[in-house]
This record gives C-alpha cells, sequence and structure tokens, in this order.
C-alpha cells in the first residue's frame, strides 16, 4: 500500500467553492491551509484564476480569480512544503493575469478541458509550463466520453503537451471502479512520459473506492477534499486518502481538527454530500446541476418525480 511516487492534491476551496461563488474568508482558508501543510499534503488547490472580464468580483469570492497578493495572506507566516495550485478553465482565463513563476506563490496550474477542447488545453498548458509552472490536464466528463475520441486526446496529449500530470476526472460522480480500471490502465497504455490522476465525485459513494483502484493501478496523483467539502455530492474525502495510504509523511490529525473547528460549523451553512438527487444524476451519468437545482426548489425531497424528468429526458 505505501508508494512514495504518490502525491496528494487537496481541492478543498476550489471545489468547495462551486457550492457559494468562492466566498470563503481569508481566515477559513488559512486554516484549511494550515491543517493541510501540518498534515503534509503535498499541494492545495485555492481556486480559479478565472477572468474578471467575464466573471464580476461582485457576484464572486476572491478564489474565484485567486489574485496572488490573496494567495500571499493565506500563506503569510506559515511554514509550509504544501505547494499551491490554481485551476484555470479552457476559454476563461486571461494569459497575462498569471505571471511567471519566479514572481508568483503559485506552484502549479491545473488546465481543465473536456476532451474536444484538448488542442485548447494543450496551448494553454503548454504556455503555463514555458513560464515555470508545474502543470496538469484535467480530462472532465470522462464517463462521456467516446473512447475513439479519448485515445485520440491521449495520444496528442503524449506527443504536444508539456503536462507533468493528466487527470481522470469522474465529473458526474457515474464511474465504478471496473471502468475506472480501464480508463486508468487505458492511459497508462498511451501516456509514458507523464503521470496520471484521479479526481472522484462522490454521487454514488464510490470516490474514495474509485481513488483506491485508481491508486492500484499506478495513479500516482490523487485529489481529495476535506469533509468531502465539494459541488453537489462532493468528493474523495481527503481524511479517507490519508488513513488509507501508508506513507509516513502524512499525519491525519490536523485535519481531524480542522473538521471539527471548521467543516463541522460549516455544514450548518451550506449543504453537500451524498443525497439521493446528487445519487440519481450519478447513477444516470448526468451533471450534477439539475440537481442542485431541486434542491433549491419546493420539491427539494421530490425523488421521483425528478428520477423520472432525468430518465424521460434520457429516453428522448
Amino acid at each position: 500500500m505505501f508508494r512514495e511516487k504518490i502525491k496528494i492534491l487537496d481541492c478543498t476551496i476550489r471545489d468547495g467553492g462551486l457550492i457559494n461563488n468562492h466566498d470563503f474568508s481569508l481566515d477559513f482558508v488559512r486554516a484549511v491551509y494550515k491543517a493541510l501543510s501540518d498534515a503534509g499534503v503535498d499541494y492545495m488547490e485555492i481556486g480559479y484564476k478565472n477572468s474578471k472580464r467575464l466573471f464580476s468580483p461582485k457576484e464572486f469570492g476572491r478564489w474565484k480569480f485567486c489574485d496572488d497578493d490573496d494567495i500571499k495572506r493565506v500563506m503569510d507566516g506559515i511554514e509550509s512544503k504544501t505547494k499551491i495550485a490554481v485551476m484555470a478553465d479552457v476559454d476563461r482565463v486571461d494569459l497575462e493575469d498569471i505571471k511567471p513563476r519566479k514572481e508568483s506563490p503559485v506552484s502549479m496550474v491545473r488546465v481543465a478541458s473536456y476532451v474536444k477542447d484538448i488542442d485548447k488545453a494543450i496551448y494553454l498548458v503548454n504556455h503555463f509550463a514555458d513560464k515555470g509552472y508545474e502543470t496538469t490536464v484535467n480530462i472532465m466528463a470522462i464517463s462521456r466520453a467516446l473512447d475513439n475520441e479519448l485515445t485520440e486526446a491521449l495520444e496528442q496529449l503524449e506527443k504536444e503537451c508539456k503536462a507533468n500530470v493528466i487527470y481522470i476526472v469522474d465529473s458526474n460522480g457515474a464511474l465504478y471502479q471496473e471502468t475506472t480500471e480501464f480508463l486508468i490502465k487505458k492511459a497508462k497504455s498511451i501516456i509514458k512520459t507523464k503521470e496520471i490522476g484521479i479526481h472522484a465525485h462522490n454521487n454514488q459513494q464510490l470516490a474514495f473506492g474509485n481513488t483506491i483502484e485508481a491508486i492500484i493501478h499506478d495513479a500516482n496523483f490523487v485529489d481529495g477534499t476535506i469533509y468531502g467539502l465539494g459541488r453537489a455530492a462532493g468528493n474523495c474525502p481527503l481524511e479517507l486518502i490519508l488513513g488509507f495510504l501508508k506513507n509516513p509523511k502524512y499525519d491525519i490529525r490536523p485535519v481531524l481538527d480542522v473538521i471539527s473547528n471548521e467543516f463541522i460549523p460549516l455544514r450548518e451553512k451550506i449543504e453537500w454530500g451524498y443525497i439521493i438527487p446528487y445519487a440519481i444524476a450519478g447513477i444516470l451519468d448526468e451533471h450534477p446541476r439539475a440537481a442542485m437545482a431541486l434542491r433549491k426548489s419546493a420539491k427539494k425531497e421530490n425523488y421521483r418525480e425528478f428520477y423520472e424528468s432525468l430518465v424521460s429526458e434520457v429516453e428522448e
């Protein structure tokens, strides 16, 4: 079970920000960073590097944009080996907003892309790599990707892309262990010069199981979030990953402390985790946006009607 090459990336603030428009307080983000640092987690993805031309700072919190000065405030006074990562979506980032690595507190830029946009992702990643950053490509909604298109995308990434890691992303929480095994093995058979990573969502309570499956088949980068915080059903719980891995550099205790002190109170304010509408979306391999809308409506607990509405859409 112990494999030194495995790296943990925590995306609590980035993925959790999809629940509250990225409006976490500076104190909350500092508490998360301190806990991750004390726990020995390798990377903390602190948010998105989105264009302020496309998204209004009046509508979204600071972690939608991740200005370097805000990141420095989080890190100030905390001795840490935990590296900071940000995510850049295809078509949503201004290249000039990301300074050269030597001028920034950010160590890694992760580019999220659907298979159809892989050319754009390669362009972005190569640009950021040339600026000195560690880089990843996160292939989103991989459960919806056609096999031949995924093969072509992986071949392009191997030949043309400077990314350090290629991530398999179960955006819809639809994967099972067998499919996870197939996808990791497929990626490993094509990607020879980069690491493979897994980012799992917990719609069917399989995020942790699928992450273990990916690790078994030599995925060396694994994503998690503290207490599973993330959009809709959330992600693979970081504390479970820490409990599973036998690397002595990781320490679960600081994460347990921050859950008690920060995340239990947060559960009184925002909702995430395994809930039936998110499970239905995962079962049907649908994006959770409809389930999220249901949870904000007067029919939030009408599960059968929601299921039948999605099934009728699929049948059409």
